[in-house]
């Protein structure tokens, strides 16, 4: 099982970055203009065909899993209990 990787790792193959910061600057921008325009319904559509685009790229079940505790930690009701294993 791969782990899931939490520090900055944008970037475009086989490309340096001119600054570290600058591939996750170009994500968010890239980002904000897929939700241009949209209400906050559609706006959560694409989050959600987002996610499941990734998660089927990534494929492996224990970095996914690895991901939703990560991205759960410390939101909502602790009685929501953990990500199944």
């Amino acid at each position: 099982m791969s782990d899931l990787i939490t520090q900055p790792h944008f970037g475009t193959p086989g490309e340096v970055p001119r600054q570290a910061y600058t591939p996750g600057d170009d994500f968010y921008e890239i980002l904000m203009e897929a939700h241009r325009d949209l209400g906050d319904a559609e706006s959560r559509l694409v989050n959600a065909r987002l996610i499941l685009l990734l998660a089927n790229h990534i494929g492996d079940l224990g970095v996914l899993r690895q991901a939703l505790r990560a991205a759960r930690a410390g939101v909502g009701p602790a009685a929501a209990g953990p990500v199944p294993a």
